[in-house]
């Protein structure tokens, strides 16, 4: 009996199965379409308004400034570092120098002796690998001559002085190339920042640059309200003392604080200050101490130098440096510093402006004292 095979079905074959696979099919390209479709609207971060951007810049060259603080202190640190560890290899060659003289004093002692009987003592000592091991012993000092224990005792002494030498330069090479790697850290920070905040300049439309500008042109005569308002208070102030008889006791914007230690401090304040303004229209640039441009605190340290007083390289340190002043009482020359951090540091003019080197992109230029957040004001001299 032949057997017969139950024939299969294919549910593709049948056009209720070629209905079903396209409604599959449809609903399949559907789905993606509407994956598609969700992708495409998802929300979007909201672009960035003008101020927003201002901030954000403004924010960045805010830690450039600090970045370049923490380079000028480590660039400072390198230097002298390198100057110690100089000194300390020509100490250390200078000291080899004077070893290898004793060395060829005791050599011409074993050489005299070997000559006239016999390998002895002293030229066991030269042998030896431990010199200072044959010198304890107490028959050898016994059988040297003068001459020749003092030939030992000066080898030993300058080979004891140069082992401390080398030991001293090692350790200040060490401290040189930490100093190194902080500036070098340093350095990539304020690079990394300026390059963050140009791209976000770069990427504004000539209408949000416009309107950057124009914000800018508002916070700066802001600021001018404020210097003259305080300068008119002052002002006021003055003529006050002057009614109530006062005026001599100084104190005041632009006078003398009396005596010749207050003409003194004035007359060098002036000669700051005008270092200081002959520097107007140079470029800033970061890290950099004159003559074709400068940093903040490069400008500062330059302008106090010329009236012959020396002030360290950042603003944290020159805040140390001279009397400490308020506000009101601010003269011609006297530093300002700015922000809580102290990263900022301008030149007092008078009438609430100043002279600084402000930022990246900008020349050193004359700015209301009120365009920063003040943090505090010095007295150099």
């Amino acid at each position: 009996m032949a057997s017969h095979r139950k024939p299969r079905t294919s549910v593709l074959a049948s056009p209720t199965g070629r209905r079903t696979a396209a409604g599959l099919t449809s609903a399949a390209l559907a789905s993606v379409t509407l994956l598609s479709q969700s992708a495409d609207a998802a929300p979007r971060a909201p672009k960035p308004t003008i101020e927003e951007v201002k901030e954000k810049v403004d924010n960045l060259y805010h830690q450039a400034e600090v970045a370049t603080q923490k380079y000028n202190a480590a660039k400072e640190r390198a230097a002298e570092q390198r100057g110690t560890v100089d000194d300390l290899l020509n100490a250390s060659a200078e000291r080899a120098e004077k070893m290898n003289e004793s060395r060829r004093r005791l050599g011409t002692f074993a050489s005299a002796q070997y000559r006239t009987g016999g390998v002895n003592p002293t030229a066991q000592l030269m042998l030896a690998k431990d010199p200072q091991q044959f010198v304890d012993r107490n028959n050898l000092m016994e059988r040297l001559t003068g001459r020749q224990k003092q030939a030992v005792t000066d080898y030993q002494e300058q080979q004891a002085a140069a082992t401390r030498q080398r030991a001293e330069a090692t350790r200040s090479l060490e401290k040189l190339q930490q100093s190194q790697a902080s500036l070098k850290e340093s350095k990539a920070s304020v690079q990394g920042k300026l390059a963050e905040a140009r791209q976000l300049l770069s990427r504004l439309t000539a209408q949000e640059k416009a309107r950057l500008a124009e914000l800018e042109r508002q916070k700066e005569a802001a600021a001018k309200r404020r210097a003259a308002e305080e300068a008119r208070k002052q002002q006021e102030r003055e003529r006050q003392r002057q009614q109530d008889g006062s005026g001599s006791t100084g104190g005041s914007t632009g006078g003398s604080t009396g005596g010749s230690t207050g003409d003194s401090a004035s007359t060098k304040g002036e000669k700051a200050l005008a270092f200081a303004r002959a520097q107007i229209g140079k470029p800033y640039v970061w890290g950099a101490t004159g003559p074709a441009s400068y940093d903040c605190s490069g400008l500062t340290q330059a302008a106090w130098k010329a009236a012959g007083v020396d002030l360290p390289r950042t603003t944290w340190d020159q805040i140390k440096v001279g009397q400490r002043v308020a506000t009101k009482d601010l003269q011609p020359g006297d530093l300002v510093f700015f922000y809580d951090d102290i990263s900022h540091v301008g030149m007092y003019i008078g009438d609430g402006k100043m002279v600084h080197a402000p930022k990246p992109g900008a020349n050193v230029r004359e700015e209301s004292i009120y365009y920063m957040p003040i943090y505090g004001s010095v007295r150099p001299g």
